[in-house]
This record gives C-alpha cells, structure tokens and sequence, in this order.
C-alpha cells in the first residue's frame, strides 16, 4: 500500500425515528474515513499522480469498510458517496487527485457496481473540522429520494500535513422520502441517470 494511513474510523447512522414516525426498515448510512498523510505538503508539485494511485487504494478499501459495517452483500449498497478535506500544509488539488480519477472504479466494485457518478466533496481544513460527504443513488442519478449527506468530524484530524478521505455507502434513502420522481425500485441504471 502506497498510502501512509495514520488511522481509520468507520461507523453507521441508522435512522429509526423521523417526524415521529417509525422509519421501517431503518434508514442507514456507513462511513469509513482514512486520515493520511500528504505526501506533497508544504510543497507544490505538477505530477499529483501518486495521490491519483492513493485514492485508487482507498476506494475499495474504505467502500469494502462500509459494506461490512452494514452487513449487506455489496449488491444490496443503494447509494454511494466519497469527500476529502486537505490538511493546511496541503492544496485543494490534492484532494481533488484522491477522489478522481482512480477512486471510483474500486469504490464501485466494492459496492457491486454503479452506472451513475459518484458524488464527491473536497475542502481544506484542521482538526475538529466538518466534512460532509454528499450521497447518491448508485445507479440513477434521477432517483431523488437518495439525494443525501453524511456528516464526518474526526477531533484529531487532518492535521496540517495530511489529508482525510470518506466514503460512504447507504441500504435505503433518505427516512420517509416524498419529493416524488424515480423510485428505486424504478431505476434501471443502464445510463447513470434513470
């Protein structure tokens, strides 16, 4: 592995409960950050192809990461997002180079594919700072009740020389979605959009 992980953290936001009603079956959501270090901190560099070659190694693991942490087989992921928040030390432009353009091939196998894009976030900032990562469906970008977000806070990161990265993958959409449009069950996937 080329990337130099200082730690990872995975975890589930389960929607039991929305507006007093019961969410059945519950609404999930797993993310699964990497807080690496920048190996182009401090510095700037044209060739950013080492982080593309990261980015390719993180997306399947941490997608594998939330796929286990729901317990599902990977054809079962409905949604599917990634986000990387630069360290000081760091660029936007390295976050960029993590999320595209190797991230999102293992991060589809790991899930069982995906025909639409995989929406994405990038951002600088310190410790304690909020990342959200933005969600939707995997196979059709139409289906608004996936259209979502996960929020990721990590206290001791990124620190200035380093980047955290998430990915986040759901079992469901958004608990009691009603904005109408193309349902899941609907979505055929063959273009990435219906």
């Amino acid at each position: 592995m080329i990337a130099d992980i200082r730690k990872i953290a995975v975890w589930v936001e389960e929607a039991l409960k929305e507006a007093g009603r019961t969410v059945s079956p519950a609404s999930r959501k797993a993310v699964a950050v990497a807080v690496i270090a920048n190996p182009f901190a401090g510095r700037y560099v044209d060739d950013l192809s080492v982080l593309m070659d990261i980015g390719g190694e993180l997306g399947g693991l941490l997608a594998g990461r939330c796929v286990e942490a729901l317990g599902i087989a990977p054809d079962q992921v409905q949604s599917y997002g990634k986000a990387a928040m630069v360290g000081e030390a760091g660029e936007l432009e390295h976050a960029a180079a993590i999320l595209h353009p190797n991230l999102g091939a293992p991060l589809r196998a790991a899930v069982g594919g995906g025909a639409a894009l995989v929406p994405s976030s990038k951002k600088m900032g310190g410790p304690g700072h909020v990342l959200d990562v933005p969600l939707g469906h995997k196979n059709a970008a139409y289906v608004r009740s996936h259209f979502d977000a996960i929020e990721v806070r990590l206290n001791d990161s990124p620190r200035a020389g380093e980047i955290m990265v998430a990915v986040a993958v759901t079992d469901s959409g958004r608990p009691l979605a009603r904005v109408g449009g193309l349902s899941h069950d609907e979505a055929e996937g063959q273009d990435g959009l219906r």
